[in-house]
């Protein structure tokens, strides 16, 4: 088989597996085979650039990142719905109808809490998306859109021209890990999934937009060309026979039956993998909602129930402390359960000491609490007429609850954090980021097999990996030593890589991928890094205070040591191999741009901070120099607009020479 047919071949697999996965949740490909389809198909591609397609299932990452938005104006208007809040208002709205159209029919959907986008098909290939904006004008998102695995890159047997409605939205899985992220990284929490999947879906950089997970629901046809239906459930089959993710649907005619699903879609709303605020009901039969029309702002064919927030009693139990990745120490309040919004609550996150003592917030506390966006259980505030009389103030302890390590106070002041190097209730997220791509990069070693390593005892700490011997670790796979010694070779493989990887390896807070290699060709090895004076850390590019006290801070730890010695004794490279010797480029700010012919970004940004430069992903008064290449567009534009100097791809190549 040729590249060509295999290219095919893999893009149908891919294409098939994202949709049973995204869109019909019946996932039939294994993980690891998917990621390793998807890793041959990206190989493939880049050995042959010629058969690279706009569709593929790698380019889900969009383009790169940009400055702004373009403003979209909407060839058909994306209306808004009235909304109604109660039972009797509902009713009120459905009589009406009903008095006009006797024999109606009723489309009840859930409403779900997200961002209204509209996607367009030309000749079956996904070409543009924009948010809604104002019914009339939005903001064109496509790089981000192309992100959302459960929109396809291309319908078959497709009408020439389709424009569809849905609703972007950040299911309740991704939103829980999202914020735990935040969390462990003492970054402000989101405050709903709502906020959470608009602030993602408007990133300039699609990367960021791509760590998200978010998904769409799709309810509507604005335009289909060549095509014409006549009830809103016709419009449905034919989206899902598209292979789209269409919104659930019951229909109806009696307005008890609305009103009790309407009810019954709230109590159950917690089956939902996503968050609703309520539900819409609509005309079904097309011509009817023609006669019915539209006021200046709504349709009159339909209306948006919207559900109140539900808030209720309960008592903390007990207060218990979470370790995370990065060291936070996240109180949790263990609360007596209560039904909320469809689920049973048993804690609630309480984030910080501050936010403690603030509500005043003691273990026996009786307490108002809800779901702050219908998702997370929040403590309201306590009731204090029903505290009990022995009630003390809570504080966070000084050491680590799991590995006695001191504690210490974030800068700002927000967060807790356990210093030690190897604290066990860390250990699994800090091997997994050892090895990550951009660490270390041990292929292999994923979440399962870390996590068996870690119950059988084998690692403790990052550097136990380098002792690893093979017959311990065969029980793990059916192949048993094929892939232990597949496993090791990776292990031994991975000793020899540069020491900027080695140092992004460590997880030391506020030194990412970028800053370890700028630290890795300042000292050049290491120990120099180890012994440098916090003056040395900070005459370091993008090195600031706060990062150099981190980075010595870290060395200084007795639990650092230790692992430094082994891994020494592993025989793991501290060199790194590409020590600035030359720096032509220090202080300079270069942006990339357009389609680069002559070299990749990846390589131009290595020979940018080989010089000591610095290369960023947009144009501001602070960047040195653009190199465009191919259809630049606005990063071009707005470099000529501030006057910076650009330069094309051979004038780079002649100041790197």
């Amino acid at each position: 088989m040729d590249a060509k047919e295999r290219v095919a071949e893999l893009t149908k697999l891919l294409t098939e597996a994202n949709y049973r996965y995204y869109v019909l949740d019946d996932p039939q490909m294994p993980d690891f085979e998917y990621d390793h389809l998807l890793r041959e198909l990206e190989d493939l591609e880049k050995a042959n650039p010629e058969l690279l397609r706009a569709d593929s299932p790698t380019q889900r990452v969009g383009g790169a990142a940009i400055s702004a938005f373009e403003k979209y104006n909407h060839p058909v208007p994306l209306m808004s719905l009235q909304d109604v809040f109660s039972l009797e208002e509902l009713n009120e709205f459905l009589e009406k109808i009903l008095s006009a159209e006797p024999e109606t029919e009723f489309s009840v959907e859930p409403k779900i809490d997200g961002l209204s986008v509209a996607l367009e098909y030309v000749d079956g290939k996904f070409v543009r998306g924009a948010t809604r904006g104002d019914g009339t004008v939005g903001e064109d998102v496509t790089e981000n859109l192309k992100t959302i695995r459960s929109i396809p890159m291309s319908i078959e047997n497709a009408p020439p021209r389709l424009i569809i409605r849905g609703e972007v939205y950040m299911p309740k899985k991704s939103f829980e890990m999202l914020n735990a992220r935040q969390e462990e990284e003492g970054k402000p929490l989101f405050a709903n999934p709502r906020n959470a999947a608009a602030g993602s879906l408007r990133q300039l950089d699609p990367k960021i937009c791509a760590q998200r997970g978010l998904d769409i629901y799709i309810f509507n046809i604005q335009l289909c060309e060549g095509l014409d239906f006549k009830t809103h459930i016709e419009t449905l089959d034919y989206l899902k026979a598209l292979r789209l993710k269409v919104i659930p649907h019951k229909m109806l005619r009696n307005i008890r039956e609305i009103d009790d699903f309407v009810l019954s879609i709230n109590e159950n709303r917690g089956d939902l993998p996503c968050d609703i605020d309520g539900a819409v009901i609509k005309v079904n039969d097309l011509t009817q909602r023609e006669r019915l029309g539209t006021t200046a702002k709504f349709p009159r064919w339909a209306a948006a129930y919207k559900y109140p927030p539900e808030i209720k009693e309960t008592v903390v139990e007990d207060i218990i402390i979470q370790v995370g990745r990065t060291g936070v120490l996240t109180p949790k309040a263990v609360v007596r359960p209560v039904r909320l919004a469809g689920t049973t609550v048993t804690n609630d996150t309480l984030h910080n000491q501050d936010f403690i003592s603030e509500r005043d917030i003691r273990i026996g506390d009786t307490v108002h609490i809800r779901k702050a966006g219908e998702i997370i259980p929040e403590i309201l505030d306590v009731i204090q007429e029903k505290r009990p009389a022995n009630a003390a103030p809570y504080l966070l302890p000084d050491t680590c609850p799991v590995c006695g390590a001191k504690v210490e106070r974030d800068e700002d002041g927000a967060f807790m954090r356990c210093t030690g190097a190897t604290c066990g209730a860390q250990l699994s997220r800090k091997i997994a980021h050892f090895v990550s791509r951009d660490a270390m990069d041990i292929e292999g070693l994923g979440g399962a097999i870390v996590d068996a390593l870690i119950e059988k005892g084998l690692i403790k700490t990052p550097a136990d990996i380098y002792y690893l011997q093979q017959n311990e670790i065969e029980s793990l796979w059916k192949s048993g030593k094929a892939a232990a010694k597949k496993l090791l070779d990776a292990i031994e493989s991975s000793k020899q890589q540069d020491v900027s990887r080695l140092i992004y390896a460590l997880g030391i807070r506020q030194v990412g991928a970028k800053a370890s290699k700028v630290l890795a060709s300042s000292f050049g090895n290491l120990d120099a890094l180890m012994n440098a004076t916090l003056e040395e850390l900070t005459a370091v590019p993008d090195v600031g205070g706060i990062t150099a006290r981190n980075i010595k801070d870290w060395f200084s730890q007795p639990q650092a040591g230790e692992m430094i010695r082994r891994l020494r004794d592993a025989g793991v490279n501290f060199d790194s191999k590409r020590v600035i010797s030359d720096t032509r480029f220090a202080g300079k700010v270069f942006v990339l741009t357009g389609a680069l012919s002559k070299f990749t970004r990846d390589e131009a940004t290595e020979k940018i901070e080989l010089f000591g430069g610095k290369a960023s992903g947009s144009v501001s008064k602070k960047t040195s120099f653009v190199v465009v290449g191919e259809n630049a567009g606005s990063k071009e534009r707005k470099a000529r607009e501030l006057g910076i100097p650009i330069l094309s791809e051979d004038e780079f190549l002649e100041m790197i020479q």
